[in-house]
């Protein structure tokens, strides 16, 4: 399938050093509240980039649940693909796609799993079906069938009852704290503003460049 005509030009806006904030944490907050001002089904969508140990990177979408200056954190099971793949090489990449606005962030960086009560207090803010699921779902294990995953669900739901559902051993958050993040906007004829913030080597602020598109 020829999809070469297949072609739209970015007309919404555009991006300059003065409008940029010294801190990306705080230009990538900007940027998500226009985000959620608009009607983006899923603001806190993100491609999450790994590498297994054969060098072969993989991606998968995953929801951002809170983030502030230490770095992006998001929940998994523990005995997943990401999660093997990150124990063994934590260096990721996270990318935020927000067409509607002609928009993307990338942040790369290290992920590191969150203490055991930070996880644990955000599992108690998940719906109670939410909770019950971490328990059922062998998160990148073969499955026999819909119906199987589904037995195992009623079953567990069954067993808790009334109860509240403890956290899982094998589920948790991981942190991304960032070392770069790029703010890319979307212009005409394909000349894309772009800016990268890299952290500087002593860890005290962040250099600023403008990226050629």
């Amino acid at each position: 399938m020829d999809l070469s005509q297949f072609r739209r030009d970015y007309l919404k806006g555009g991006l300059a050093r003065s409008g940029l904030s010294p801190d990306p944490v705080l230009q990538f907050t900007t940027w998500f509240e226009q985000a959620r001002a608009t009607d983006i089904p899923d603001p806190t969508a993100m491609i999450l980039a790994t590498v297994g140990a054969d060098g072969q990177p993989s991606q998968r979408a995953v929801l951002l649940k809170y983030y502030d200056e230490t770095g992006f954190v998001f929940f998994t099971n523990f005995e997943s693909r990401k999660a093997k793949e990150m124990a063994a090489n934590p260096r990721v990449s996270l990318l935020f796609v927000w067409l509607e606005l002609e928009r993307q962030v990338q942040i790369n960086g290290v992920a590191r799993r969150i203490s055991a009560s930070e996880s644990a207090k955000y599992f108690m803010s998940r719906p109670k079906d939410s909770q019950v699921a971490a328990w059922v779902s062998s998160q990148s294990h073969p499955l026999s069938s819909r119906q199987m995953l589904m037995q195992k669900f009623h079953e567990m739901k069954r067993k808790i009852g009334e109860g509240k559902v403890p956290i899982p051993s094998f589920w948790g958050g991981f942190r991304v704290r960032p070392d770069e993040v790029e703010f890319w906007q979307g212009r005409k004829n394909r000349l894309h503003d772009r800016f990268l913030y890299t952290r500087k080597e002593d860890g005290d602020g962040w250099q600023i460049e403008r990226l050629s598109p």
